[in-house]
């Protein structure tokens, strides 16, 4: 067969097995998402005198026995004013609008920026943790959460977010008067994290960041790199966003008597 033609065919085959690689991985997610998103929800407060008497301030995610969510520790407010009524509450798109659920705090991790809540009412359909050890740099994942809060409404949005890199989120400042008394903690203590290839926004705080086969949450997005004022991450984002590996999820799960059930993916 002549060069010329075996070229031809050659790259013809290439066209097409590319072709049937990123149909087979856009199938994959669009089957498991619908799935994805009854364990996904929005986190906030719930105050009855406050108009409106909800506020969406991050994502979370169900865990466990169904009855309990983790989001981020930085999402729950410093101070609310339960004498009138306020307290924490969970938020999900149902056939029949939004439902709201009140929460209690169980556990908080500062340190790896993680909240473990507990939901009134009915278990919901929970999400199994992955092995985040097993995470390697270049795969592809996907996160689910509430980007920009409630602006754009209760609807979930999916991210695709490379893992860019495993390294520790701790950058010296330029100058000592930068320091700062959480840089200085985080100095002293680092740890490895997710950075991902992806742009995260205010209220993408708690997502899971997961497998687009099996539905197996591997981090849980917590930050976004900020280029200058905090403001830049909706004007100028960076592109560059930061995951807590599952493995501090589990190590949170397993203080508060939750045992590490099998690695499984969507049912």
């Amino acid at each position: 067969m002549p060069a010329k033609s075996s070229a031809v065919l050659l790259s013809a085959w290439l066209c097409i097995s590319l072709s049937v690689f990123f149909q087979t991985a856009q199938a994959d997610i669009t089957e498991i998402l619908p799935r994805m998103k009854t364990s996904i929800v929005g986190i906030g407060t719930l105050h009855p005198l406050r108009s409106p008497r909800i506020k969406l301030m991050g994502t979370g995610f169900v865990v466990a026995d169904g009855q309990h969510v983790i989001s981020n520790s930085h999402v729950a407010p410093e101070l609310m004013e339960e004498e009138k009524g306020e307290s924490m509450a969970i938020f999900l798109r149902t056939d029949n609008g939004i439902s709201v659920r009140k929460a209690t705090i169980v556990e908080t991790d500062k340190a790896h920026d993680l909240l473990l809540l507990k939901i009134e009412g009915s278990a919901l359909p929970a999400l199994t943790l992955a092995d985040s050890d097993q995470a390697v740099e270049g795969q592809i994942y996907y996160f689910t959460g509430f980007p920009i809060g409630a602006v754009l409404g209760l609807y979930p949005a999916t991210h695709r977010a490379g893992l860019a890199a495993i390294a520790p989120i701790f950058s010296p400042p330029a100058a000592a008067r930068g320091l700062t008394a959480k840089l200085i903690k985080r100095a002293d203590d680092p740890f490895l994290m997710f950075q991902l290839d992806a742009t995260a926004y205010p209220g993408n705080s708690g997502s899971p960041l997961y497998d687009g086969n099996t539905g197996l949450v591997i981090g849980v997005v917590n930050s976004v790199f900020v280029k200058g004022a905090k403001e830049n991450a909706l004007s100028n984002p960076s592109g560059i966003t930061y995951a807590i590996p599952a493995k501090y999820v589990q190590a949170l799960l397993d203080k508060t008597g939750f045992q590490s059930p099998p690695t499984r993916g969507i049912k």
